[in-house]
């Protein structure tokens, strides 16, 4: 029987308990242990039963049970040290108020991301690109970074994964309750819920109501379109991560987009918060918010507006682009006609010409499809600045999006790089932070050197005992898991004992969790599966596997690798010692980071972004194994883990991964197992340990998120910031509207249709250098360098003349090749110009240079922003 309607019932707190309203409204608790405590002694059995949901907690405690609370002194004087410290938290100066004393940095940052992976009671994340983005916002409150997230609020999340009993992936979607989430609504003064509204094409407008979850600090805005008024399509556009028709993908990302930025705006008029400053599109799928704001500026309803162009420089010096996919079937790509649909005359982004909307996600290059619109590529086109998520995956987005900057070598696409990295008070196992604790070191981890100091003074036997009960924790979760799992598929409970002795504390234990697309390629280890056999089986080395991961619902072949991953694991010989765990989440994979011995990651080489589930494993005393991919390929030294060697050249996939698999096993047979358990008298692997130690020294500084976002905001808000204020025409101070945008930007632009308009007249027509060209220069001397160049109307500061020198293949190729500049030096009667330079030569063998012209402008991110170069003909 149905009920006619549903409600939440919210509870009841004493006044002398009012203050676990507040400490379950701020999702800071997900991360801060002393407060998890307090909600664990108002009821443990539920706590644990609630998946320690605090939201859902107080829903369930009985009334009796909060008044004994509230009679008990004790408990009471813990509540208010647990409050008093997020009070203090909230307001205290942090490492972002200290930097903005010396330097202009940004009020506000708003950080868009189709989702968000906080913690397990907001089920708002399918994989890597939630979690990262969960990261960032928790990091920037722990700095104090002010930034305002932006998503959508999934009514049924992403999907729940089970299996059937031939292990085949069913997907369910169980419908989330905003209410019972730990999220408020937005509120006018009045006390209606805020809502935005987004044009749609031939119906009503789409409208959405904003949900605000705090991240410590962060608050995060979430758009949600199940209203009063929307018709049922429209309510649908909210209900599941990555799911539908490729339109209902676009309204959603034109709701992220659009939306988002109006959801913004609505939260700075009825808080006082700061309006962003910079504008930080995490991945294509928020890419719309460029047009918006290009809309406020060109066709605001209340004073004088910009031009197209000039409202696209103010839109693009303000706004960070990070890419996170390297393959190109990760790009989200609609159909122009589609696109046109939604932004013709009246529609998403109403005043904001539809030809140029186009024209910003056109494939309009060598190799590009012309049918299509890519949101990659106008997320670069709208972002003066842009990363990767990793140094390698800096170096592939060049080459996957040379075609933007055609007239530059691609080491010179201006796609840089900022390497992930993941929240350590999220992911680190409570008992890590203890044990440095009692060795000296802070265990909330504020200070990461002294973190990392304290945990190598303590001795091999506690490290290690701290591991082995990681290890059991994580076993004793994964029988739990591991028998529930087959109840699901249909094995009565008498057919399940084998389960409560499957896995084993002492065994070397490996984890792979990853989603399951092919490049990552979940079923590598079982490219011989009696070598697999053999190595779990090992009479005096075993190994044990636990393996998780989604497949997207729509990929099949995802799905078959995990029900052939099933169907081994499954088999009553080696079933104690691998096991599949279904519904890979953040409650699951807390204790497989912490447990593991071992973290296995083998994707197809260089198709891992980053890859950031191996650096909590790290952070947790686990060793990788891993491909040299992502950020292993730019932190692995040696010793630290272990490299599995990349068949990089070999064209037949089947070969490729027979080759890596073989690497594989021979690293486990040979390297990883025998290490581990060759241990002293008192049973502590000595050798392993000092591993550990290492990894600890030289990653745990790196891995962290904070230290990812004080590089973004050094790298990328800071500079983004400045150029913002420039073009406002303040230099940066108090910003002068309309007219200072007007100075700035439309200078600019203005600027840069006149260099693309001159520049097939700017020519290097003639290169000279001194001395004698037969003889051989030496080490030591110097080449002196006269350019003769035409610029047509340019002017001298318009552009760099440059002098490109460096090592060269036989072919004339430059090597890592240096840039120096030469110096006007003449001017002639027809307006071409002599730029003269030297540099000394400071190594042998052989050498070769050139000479190129590009553009200059104080206000360009890079001379490489226009994609505009002149050569020698």
């Amino acid at each position: 029987m149905r009920a006619l309607r549903r409600f939440t019932v919210r509870p009841v707190l004493p006044p002398a308990l009012g203050a676990l309203g507040r400490l379950a409204g701020n999702l800071r608790w997900s991360w801060h242990p002393p407060t998890q405590d307090v909600f664990a002694e108002v009821d443990p059995e539920l706590w644990a039963a609630t998946g320690h949901d605090p939201v859902a907690l107080l829903a369930s405690v009985g009334q009796r049970r909060l008044e004994e609370l509230a009679a008990d002194a004790g408990f009471r004087e813990r509540l208010a040290a647990a409050d008093a410290d997020l009070t203090a938290y909230l307001g205290d100066e942090r490492w972002f108020q200290r930097r903005a004393r010396t330097t202009g940095t940004p009020a506000a940052i708003g950080y868009f991301s189709p989702e968000f992976g906080i913690c397990a009671a907001l089920p708002q994340y399918s994989g890597g690109l939630g979690i990262l983005a969960g990261d960032h916002l928790k990091a920037a409150s722990d700095l104090g970074v002010p930034l305002v997230g932006v998503g959508l609020l999934y009514r049924h999340g992403y999907f729940r994964q089970a299996l059937s009993r031939e292990g085949w992936q069913q997907e369910s979607y169980p419908a989330l309750d905003p209410e019972a989430l730990p999220i408020s609504a937005l509120r006018e003064a009045d006390g209606s819920p805020a809502t935005i509204a987004v044009a749609m094409p031939a119906g009503p407008d789409l409208l959405a109501r904003i949900w605000v979850a705090s991240v410590g600090r962060v608050p995060l805005l979430m758009l949600d379109t199940d209203v009063e008024g929307n018709p049922e399509d429209y309510v649908e556009v909210t209900d599941r991560l990555y799911g539908g028709t490729s339109e209902h993908r676009l309204r959603q990302e034109l709701l992220l987009g659009v939306g988002g930025v109006r959801a913004l705006r609505a939260h700075a008029r009825i808080t006082g918060h700061p309006a962003p400053e910079v504008f930080h599109t995490n991945e294509g799928h928020a890419g719309f918010l460029g047009l918006e704001r290009i809309r406020e500026l060109t066709a605001a309803e209340d004073g004088p507006h910009l031009d197209f162009e000039t409202a696209l420089e103010v839109c693009r010096a303000s706004t960070v682009f990070t890419t996170h996919t390297p393959v190109p079937a990760g790009i989200d790509r609609f159909s122009r006609t589609l696109v046109e649909q939604y932004f013709a005359t009246g529609g998403a982004t109403p005043g904001v010409p539809v030809e140029r909307v186009l024209a910003l996600g056109a494939e309009d290059y060598e190799g590009g499809d012309a049918a299509v619109f890519n949101m990659a590529v106008m997320g670069f086109r709208l972002a003066q600045r842009a990363n990767g998520v990793s140094r390698l995956h800096g170096h592939v987005s060049r080459g996957m999006f040379h075609g933007l900057w055609p007239g530059l070598d691609e080491g010179e696409v201006p796609i840089g790089s900022i390497t992930n990295g993941v929240h350590a008070p999220t992911w680190v196992a409570r008992e890590i932070l203890e044990l440095a604790a009692r060795h000296g070191g802070d265990a909330a981890g504020a200070d990461p050197a002294q973190f990392w100091a304290a945990v190598d003074r303590v001795p091999a036997k506690e490290v290690w005992a701290v591991k082995r009960q990681l290890r059991e924790r994580l076993v004793h979760d994964a029988r739990r898991r591991v028998a529930g799992s087959w109840e699901e598929r249909g094995a009565a409970r008498a057919e399940l004992g084998w389960t409560e002795t499957a896995l084993d504390p002492d065994v070397l234990t490996i984890g792979f969790a990853r989603r399951v697309p092919s490049y990552k390629r979940l079923t590598l280890m079982l490219r011989d599966p009696e070598r697999l056999k053999r190595l779990l089986l090992h009479p005096e080395r075993p190994v044990q596997l636990l393996v998780a991961g989604k497949a997207h619902p729509a990929d099949d072949g995802g799905k078959r690798l995990v029900q052939e991953l099933v169907r081994f694991a499954d088999d009553p010989e080696v079933r104690h010692r691998i096991v599949f765990l279904p519904n890979y989440d953040i409650a699951m994979a807390q204790p497989l980071y912490a447990g593991c011995d071992v973290w296995l990651n083998n994707p197809l080489r260089p198709y891992e972004a980053c890859g950031t589930s191996g650096m909590k494993a790290a952070l947790n005393g686990g060793l990788n194994l891993s491909i040299l991919d992502g950020w292993w390929d730019e932190w692995f030294d040696g010793r630290n883990g272990w490299a599995i060697p990349s068949a990089d050249g070999v064209a037949d996939h089947d070969r490729r991964d027979d080759l890596e698999a073989e690497a594989i096993y021979q690293l486990l047979e040979h390297e990883v197992a025998p290490r581990f358990y060759d241990v002293d008298a008192d049973g502590v692997p000595t050798r392993w340990v000092e591993m550990l130690r290492h990894t600890w020294a030289s990653l745990g500084p790196k891995v962290l998120a904070t230290r990812m976002v004080r590089d973004y905001v050094e790298e990328l808000y800071v500079p983004a910031t400045r150029t913002a204020r420039l073009l406002d025409g303040d230099g940066g101070n108090s910003g002068n509207g309309e007219d200072g945008r007007r100075g700035g930007a439309g200078e600019l632009a203005a600027w840069k249709q006149r260099v693309r308009r001159e520049w097939p007249r700017v020519r290097v027509e003639l290169v000279e250098t001194d001395g004698d060209p037969a003889q051989e220069p030496a080490v030591g001397d110097r080449l002196r360098v006269h350019a003769f160049v035409a610029l047509g109307e340019l002017s001298a500061d318009d552009v760099e003349v440059q002098l490109v020198h460096g090592r060269s293949t036989p072919e004339g190729d430059l090597l890592d090749p240096a840039i120096d500049l030469l110096a006007p030096a003449e001017t002639y009667e027809d307006g071409r110009r002599r730029y003269d330079g030297e540099v000394v030569l400071d190594r042998p063998g052989a050498v070769g240079y050139t000479v190129r012209v590009v553009p200059q402008h104080p206000l360009l991110a890079s001379p490489a922003e226009l994609g505009l170069v002149t050569l020698p003909t």
